[in-house]
């Protein structure tokens, strides 16, 4: 078996030298950080956990088959997932068993698809016949890259998925023909290169050339902005279903909701310097519920500190904190930002474009509150698109959100039974000890 193991598996310490090697990477850390790019989007995969970054150790990775590579370019439905994981738990319930967020998961899909669900099953049952056909390390190799492809469209809690397509982009289509917005200046406009276009006063009528061309410009202009509604409902489902544990309408908080019970304990622990499961778990949703909470932005400041990059987080803070300075200060504390990060020679200088370097530069001959806006978009950007998606899927994190999993506080009606328990086990010792006496 370890010989087996060792014809299709490779260590992460052995991808990052033949990185540096092949690609001409002089900097281990850079080839490191490609490589766990390469992992987050399914090229290979760690055997042993499903957390898809490339560690330089004796972890083993194996190569995903290309049938999985994201290149190919098809998103898997909800369907897809759902026979599945329905499979699964046909499987060998030993080494395929289902993890708490797949289990819920799988109940999620059966409520959802509670019509179809006997075709779904049929489905899953004739997959998982032909793969008790197969070989049995076919099968086990397949099993794992199968579960890797969905560790990648279906990622473990906390984690980025790197599949998740941006509305804003997506609406963003190539623009055929250019029109103007307004549907006069359209007409005018096609009616100026009309051939039949004279210089007279007089509203001439469009002729059907005309017409035909105007219905195809504006269904253009419709298509160039109309957006699926398929992929809004999915994006407004998985946002629901991320935020449901946090709204007290559905999930009661623990350990009661301050608004009905009176009892504010639920509060002094979101404003608790120690981060329950929770608010760590609640970092990975996006950058700025890590921004929104002192201990992530504590935790993140921490990691930039490893990176060499804390100025841009200090400077995102600094700038956010003027803003809420009284106005006689403004100017003072202006100067004191530009001589720390944007001066020349500057002690923790950050490094933004030179549009936005020009625009402040500008900015601060009449120093204001807003004087920093654009640098200040862009480190917002930068450490959104880069140095965030490190943080989630660095291993203080990892380690920190399952540290906090394994700490699981009791639940008020567990903390209420226990003490009707005692209160019952108490009245009977007394009742025991009289009839004794008696």
């Amino acid at each position: 078996m370890q010989s087996v193991s060792a014809f299709f598996c490779l260590s992460g310490s052995d991808i990052v030298q033949w990185m540096q090697k092949n690609l001409n990477i002089e900097d281990q850390v850079e080839a490191l950080h490609l490589g766990t790019l390469m992992a987050a989007h399914g090229y290979f995969f760690p055997i042993s956990d499903h957390v898809l970054m490339l560690k330089d150790d004796g972890t083993f990775y194996r190569f995903q088959t290309p049938y999985f590579w994201p290149s190919n370019c098809w998103e898997p439905e909800n369907t897809d997932y759902a026979v599945y994981l329905c499979k699964r738990t046909m499987q060998n319930k030993a080494r395929l068993e289902l993890a708490d967020y797949e289990a819920e998961s799988l109940a999620r899909l059966q409520r959802a698809f509670a019509r179809k669900w006997e075709f779904i099953f049929m489905q899953a049952e004739a997959q998982a016949k032909v793969d008790k056909k197969r070989d049995k390390i076919e099968r086990k190799i397949l099993d794992s890259q199968e579960r890797a492809f969905w560790d990648v469209h279906r990622p473990v809690p906390g984690c980025v998925n790197t599949t998740e397509a941006d509305i804003k982009k997506s609406s963003r289509m190539k623009q055929p023909h250019k029109t103007r917005k307004s549907v006069y200046g359209l007409q005018n406009d096609i009616r100026s290169h009309s051939p039949t276009h004279t210089a007279a006063p007089e509203v001439k009528e469009p002729t059907e050339d005309e017409l035909r061309n105007q219905i195809q410009l504006w269904q253009t202009q419709l298509d160039r902005h109309r957006l699926k509604m398929s992929k809004v409902a999915e994006s407004l489902l998985s946002f629901s279903e991320q935020y449901i544990e946090y709204d007290p309408f559905f999930t009661t908080p623990e350990p009661s909701n301050p608004w009905i019970s009176d009892d504010v304990t639920s509060w002094e622990l979101e404003a608790s310097k120690e981060a329950g499961q929770q608010r760590v778990k609640r970092w990975g949703f996006c950058f700025d519920e890590v921004l929104k909470d002192p201990v992530g932005r504590e935790q993140f400041l921490r990691f930039l500190e490893s990176e060499f990059s804390s100025e841009n987080l200090r400077f995102w803070l600094a700038v956010q904190e003027l803003k809420k300075r009284p106005i006689r200060e403004v100017p003072s504390r202006v100067q004191e930002i530009w001589d720390e990060f944007l001066a020349s020679g500057a002690p923790s200088a950050i490094n933004v474009d030179s549009r936005s370097y020009d625009k402040t530069t500008q900015n601060i001959k009449d120093p204001g509150r807003y004087a920093f806006q654009d640098a200040q978009e862009h480190i917002y950007k930068l450490m959104k698109s880069d140095s965030y998606s490190r943080f989630i899927r660095s291993s203080a994190y990892q380690e920190m959100l399952q540290a906090k999993k394994k700490v699981k506080p009791l639940k008020q009606h567990e903390i209420n039974h226990f003490k009707l328990k005692t209160i019952q086990m108490k009245r009977l010792t007394k009742f025991v000890l009289f009839v004794y006496i008696v």
